[in-house]
């Protein structure tokens, strides 16, 4: 997130797209929801009528895969209508005439017609964002999981620079990341091209500073994504595997897909807390120690990084993921001799600009946030104040391109997934508790009710989902929230895997899956 948390309730102007934080992220939820109660104006753009539509003054409910359009849309209302800030563009961008030739192309009519909503509400919801003083963008996993993600956070990122809306206060481009420490893991080199800190391997300088610190030689050359991993192992060229903290079984794109690359591999090592669906199929499983169980840090989605301590030994033969590593490192001969995980911190801080100023003493109470240069520096709140990174914001003209498979004839459906209030990702944690399982048992389909009248069924009947990837069985949900001709399915449950029918096609830049947009056809199951 450019801004934090607590900046939310300030903000004039909410624009949330690809994102239910109610569900998904309930913390920013309610921190939105003071921020309407506070007067401020909430356009929401989602397919789906989830709970946040109910307080929005507009509701853009766009057909899937068309975000960019109705983003260009709106740039093209500000621009021609006068309401882009000039002294911002002036004085802290560039780029803007090659992205407003490209925006000229979509005037809201346009726009309107390919995401089917309203050209008139296209263009209320630009007015609101440009003309607010404190406008900010909240998106997550319904912009980046197309294959035209880059582009649509782009998209948004040039919004922001339009309007003046980034480098203040209750304002910025906020991507609510999904997992606890997810941002923590990229900030310590989690990344294929990037050594911790984001500083990018193929730098010469970054590469003799961290040569220097770990005393080996090291390449210049990015490692592969997730995605290429699993391609390689189907091609005989990666042999093995080390999973921590994942169960890409149930969380990959065309999970059938995956399962075969797994079994290609030659050896599988699974390091976890449960025995998860990939672990089943692991060689060797690793018990690992969960977030009460451990020391150390977990930086949080507004670059918060804060001390996490033990409060339980961890169970059985399980250990610390650090311990569980260093002794991996240890036996495949690098002499790994850190002794605590505040060691470790300690190094990280040492070799990366953005995290030096923080340590363990710094954080005892209160976490802070990164870039932190120096231990008198007091965190930054929000980014981009005075400047841009590169120096000035970039525009940057991004077309929209339409989904990888639309709906045919013999696929006549558009499926999307997502999360629910009641369990998380895989269900790894969550389905094991018996409060939470007992709210959300099993697995079913969203679909609106007149779309379920013409097929012939009912509310709770048993419904088979096919693309062509696979077919699972789920019970129907009849509901207004979603649109007709569309159907939505959490992917939480092993026995009825919703990723064994979502897309493998990619954005050509982050190798991140079409999760969002497939075909796909509904039956019912006969008793």
């Amino acid at each position: 997130m450019t801004n934090s948390i607590g900046e939310i309730p300030g903000a004039d102007v909410l624009f949330v797209i690809g994102a239910n934080p109610t569900e998904a992220h309930p913390i920013i939820g309610i921190k939105i929801k003071q921020a309407v109660r506070n007067g401020a104006t909430l356009i929401v753009a989602d397919p789906r009528k989830i709970w946040l539509t109910k307080i929005a003054k507009i509701h853009l409910p766009i057909r899937p895969g068309t975000d960019l359009a109705l983003i260009n849309g709106m740039a093209n209302v500000i621009l021609s209508e006068g309401l882009a800030n000039e002294e911002f563009i002036k004085s802290r961008t560039e780029g803007l005439e090659e992205y407003a030739g490209v925006v000229a192309q979509w005037p809201p009519e346009r726009a309107a017609e390919l995401c089917d909503v309203s050209a008139e509400d296209i263009r209320g919801a630009a007015r609101e964002y440009a003309r607010a003083n404190r406008g900010a963008i909240f998106y997550t996993l319904g912009i980046t999981e197309h294959t035209c993600g880059t582009d649509n956070v782009l998209g948004l990122a040039n919004l922001a620079l339009l309007t003046g809306h980034v480098g203040k206060e209750s304002s910025g481009v906020n991507p609510l990341r999904g997992q606890n420490n997810v941002q923590g893991a990229c900030d310590v080199g989690a990344l294929p091209d990037v050594f911790p800190g984001y500083q990018k391997v193929a730098v010469e300088e970054n590469r003799r500073k961290f040569e220097e610190a770990w005393k080996v030689k090291l390449s210049d050359a990015p490692g592969m994504t997730l995605t290429d991993m699993f391609e390689a192992a189907l091609e005989g060229h990666l042999r093995a595997m080390y999973v921590i903290g994942e169960d890409p079984v149930m969380s990959e794109a065309h999970a059938g897909l995956i399962r075969e690359a797994l079994s290609r591999l030659g050896f599988l090592v699974v390091q976890d807390i449960f025995l998860s669906e990939t672990a089943k199929l692991a060689d060797v499983v690793l018990p690992a120690s969960c977030f009460a169980e451990k020391d150390g840090t977990f930086t949080n989605t507004e670059r918060r990084v804060q001390r996490v301590r033990k409060a339980v030994e961890p169970p059985g033969e399980a250990r610390e993921d650090w311990r569980i590593l260093i002794e991996v490192i240890n036996r495949l001969g690098y002499p790994a001799d850190y002794s605590s995980p505040e060691q470790i911190w300690d190094e990280l801080a040492r070799l990366s600009p953005i995290l030096a100023g923080i340590n363990y003493g710094r954080i005892e109470q209160v976490g802070l946030q990164w870039p932190c240069p120096n231990t008198d520096h007091p965190g930054t709140r929000f980014l981009h104040a005075e400047r841009f990174s590169r120096g000035l914001g970039k525009f940057t003209a991004v077309e929209y391109s339409p989904p990888a498979e639309p709906p045919d004839a013999e696929y006549p459906w558009l499926l999307t997934t997502g999360r629910t209030l009641y369990h998380y990702n895989a269900g790894t944690m969550t389905r094991r508790v018996s409060g939470i399982a007992a709210k959300s048992p099993d697995c079913f389909v969203e679909i609106n009710p007149a779309d379920l009248e013409k097929i012939g069924a009912a509310d709770g009947r048993m419904l088979r989902v096919t693309t062509r990837r696979g077919s699972v069985e789920a019970r129907a949900l009849a509901t207004r929230k979603v649109r007709r001709g569309g159907i939505w399915m959490p992917f939480h449950f092993a026995e009825a895997p919703a990723n064994d029918l979502t897309l493998d096609a990619y954005d050509s830049v982050t190798r991140t899956a079409e999760y969002k947009v497939c075909a796909a056809r509904v039956e019912v199951v006969e008793p």
